[in-house]
């Protein structure tokens, strides 16, 4: 029976599981996300190399002229060193580890998931998947509803590879798409594209794409060239929240 018992463990029946049980679901970049992993044993013992947490989005590149999703990792964590799961005995792994401060938003078509993987030597690895909301920074925040309070509202947000002059740590970053509904940019500006590079949270980096609408003929010709796009780079801490909006409306009406 214990041949067969490995031999079905080889293929993932009667294997050990794994379940992955969070102390909570919504965290903020730059916070500790603590839980535990659970291991219950199948009908062998089993020897687990490893066990591993990754923290994942996914993002659109594009290639060939099309544009597709590929999963990234923004973290990944060990946890133990080799142990061994009896068969129907259950472990129980404490953890906790720290949300990098670049993790995207769960804002738009932005998911954000943990992965758990066990390493089992000559058997399938069990994995467990468990999403979580990922809120933003008060700075972060601040900057988003001071352009919302200049009247633009958000159309789309979406992690998308990042050029090489932008790229950081990760492949990709994550753009904030408003349009101008009932502020004086309205008829001046196609949209606004906002893009985070956090520092800490009390700090980050802006990068701002303000779109000019076409006016004229000159205009309809600045936007057939990509010549009707300005891009914006600041600093701003949470010291500038009292007066962020004052500062956002100056930066895009001198560009608009």
């Amino acid at each position: 029976m214990s041949f067969f018992n490995k031999v079905f463990a080889s293929i993932g029946i009667g294997s050990a599981t794994v379940d992955t049980k969070l102390a909570s679901d919504t965290l903020v970049p730059g916070e500790e996300i603590k839980g535990i992993v659970e291991i219950r044993g199948g009908n062998i013992e089993q020897q687990i190399d490893e066990i591993y947490l990754t923290l994942n989005t996914s993002y659109l590149k594009e290639s060939d002229e099309k544009k597709y999703s590929v999963n990234a990792t923004i973290d990944q964590v060990r946890l133990n060193e080799p142990l061994v799961i009896k068969p129907q005995e259950t472990k129980q792994i404490p953890f906790s580890f720290t949300i990098p401060i670049d993790t995207p938003i769960s804002l738009g078509r932005t998911k954000i998931w943990v992965a758990t993987g066990l390493d089992i030597k000559n058997a399938v690895d069990p994995t467990d998947k468990d999403y979580i909301k990922v809120i933003p920074t008060p700075l972060m925040e601040g900057v988003i509803n001071a352009v919302n309070d200049l009247g633009f509202r958000l159309r789309e947000a979406e992690c998308e590879e990042a050029p090489y002059r932008l790229r950081k740590r990760l492949p990709f970053v994550q753009e904030f798409e408003f349009v101008p509904i009932t502020s004086p940019f309205r008829g001046k500006l196609d949209e606004l594209e906002v893009v985070f590079f956090p520092r800490s949270s009390s700090e980050t980096d802006v990068y701002l794409q303000v779109d000019r609408k076409a006016r004229g003929l000159g205009g309809f010709l600045a936007e057939a060239l990509e010549m009707d796009e300005s891009h914006i780079h600041f600093t701003v801490t949470t010291a500038d929240l009292p007066l962020l909006r004052e500062k956002l409306a100056e930066t895009i009406q001198r560009y608009s």
